[in-house]
């Protein structure tokens, strides 16, 4: 039953001071903006019509029923992926990109605790019960008792499930190791030599162990390239599109648009450490890309 109007207000003014969380959650779950935003709204109308004053805890309402939307989403982009037989399909989730310069408060809010592109890559790969139990105790500390009827599980199934994600996980960085300026070093070193067509220089600037991902949707190329020598020949195929390159944060870190005559062609992530480049998540879907507004790579 719809509350009425001063009641709807504070309703909604309550909702407000939860948005912010339960998108970072919902983005943590599905690596979409679009769907984070739909599972939000989702939640929105889900409370809408229930029976507010009833809810003792509105912020751990709001979270549990954000996730169970999630979940279903994730259980149908799984049936998907298996009818269609994509079950080693690269997918890259929905890049944050912003000016070089900083990021606005919303994208700040959206990547709190410094989630980078690498671990939402790994994220992609867990099980949906398995993401759902991680993202929620581990990273918004919400307790095992309140995951468990979500999944359908006792607690100490739900601990299981967060343990053997964590296993997955552990090792894989969170995001982008160095200040600002040293990782902005790198990829700009990077780009300049595929620029140049300077193999060797390409190679400095590579761990050796380097880890390439591509997402190119519906086109036939999406693919994991190994190692710094094939990654490096791959970036000298592109000498060309290296030229449009611009630089931008994503997901906080320094990274790359390629937008040839201010048409994006791809996002590239990029994960440092040591000095180095370790992992390259490359989103080059169009379809995905026409959602990206480069506009703020303007200002």
């Amino acid at each position: 039953m719809m509350p009425p109007g001063d009641d709807r207000d504070l309703l909604a003014a309550r909702f407000e001071e939860n948005r912010a969380r339960l998108r970072a959650v919902a983005y943590r779950m599905l690596g979409s903006l679009s769907e984070a935003d739909d599972a939000v709204q989702e939640a929105w109308l889900r409370l809408h019509r229930s029976n507010a004053d009833a809810i003792d805890n509105l912020a751990g309402w709001l979270t549990t029923v954000t996730a169970r939307v999630c979940l279903d989403l994730l259980r149908t982009r799984e049936s998907r992926r298996e009818e269609t037989l994509e079950p080693d399909r690269v997918r890259i989730p929905d890049p944050i990109v912003s000016n070089a310069a900083g990021m606005d408060p919303e994208h700040e809010a959206l990547l709190a605790d410094s989630v980078g592109l690498a671990l939402l890559v790994v994220l992609e790969t867990l099980p949906p019960a398995e993401r759902l139990a991680f993202v929620l105790h581990d990273m918004f500390a919400v307790p095992f008792d309140e995951i468990a009827p979500i999944v359908d599980r006792s607690p100490t199934a739900a601990r299981q499930l967060a343990s053997r994600a964590r296993r997955r996980v552990h090792g894989a960085p969170r995001t982008s190791q160095g200040d600002p300026q040293e990782q902005r070093r790198v990829v700009d070193a990077f780009l300049a030599a595929a620029r140049e067509g300077d193999f060797e220089g390409l190679l400095a600037v590579l761990d050796p162990d380097v880890v390439l991902r591509a997402d190119a949707g519906a086109l036939p190329l999406s693919r994991e390239v190994r190692g710094a020598r094939e990654v490096a020949a791959g970036a000298m195929q592109f000498a060309a599109l290296a030229r449009s390159g611009r630089p931008a944060l994503v997901n906080g870190a320094a990274g790359l648009v390629a937008a040839p005559e201010g048409r994006p062609f791809s996002v590239l992530g990029f994960t440092i450490a040591g000095g180095r480049i370790v992992e390259i998540d490359v989103l080059a879907d169009p379809e995905r890309l026409a959602a990206i507004d480069l506009t703020v790579l303007d200002g």
